[in-house]
């Protein structure tokens, strides 16, 4: 697969996991420095093996936990936009984990193949301050984790 190179995960790590996600991007309406705007407020997705079966919950942190219930909750790095109609793709590095399983050793995770999620299109104005949009997104996510140097040594 063609990365774009400012969202490549750095040389010595492996995909541990990758899933499809289904779910929301969550925007409010809220009065800005500049006026009034949709803000970001979180994620609210599932993430399914290539079975089809239901392994990771997405939410504010932003945080992935498994069935398992490890966490990790992810740093941004950085981002680019493929598609104005769609969120970025993403790469974000671990800052945080909980619980022992399979996020507990994750170091990095890409967002990548993003379908919709942007902030709506429609008036964001004095008239709907606090109103909330669930935006439907779809995304491919990779998890990575630090290859063994030490080959079982």
């Amino acid at each position: 697969m063609n990365v774009a190179a400012g969202v490549s995960v750095p040389p010595g790590n492996s995909v541990s996991l990758h899933v499809y996600a289904i779910g929301v991007q969550i925007y409010a309406c809220q009065a800005t420095s500049s006026g009034f705007g949709w803000v970001f407020q979180a994620p609210e997705a599932t993430l399914y093996d290539h079975h089809g079966r239901a392994v990771v919950k997405h939410y504010a942190g932003p945080t992935w936990e498994a069935n398992d219930g490890s966490k990790v909750v992810g740093a941004k790095i950085a981002a680019f936009t493929v598609d104005p109609a769609s969120i970025p793709w993403l790469l974000l590095q671990a800052a945080s984990h909980a619980g022992a399983g399979q996020m507990a050793d994750v170091t990095y995770i890409q967002r990548l193949q993003t379908n919709g999620g942007v902030a709506p299109a429609s008036a964001c104005d004095a008239t709907n301050v606090g109103a909330i949009a669930r935006v439907d997104y779809t995304a491919t996510y990779y998890f990575y984790e630090a290859e063994d140097e030490g080959h079982g040594n």
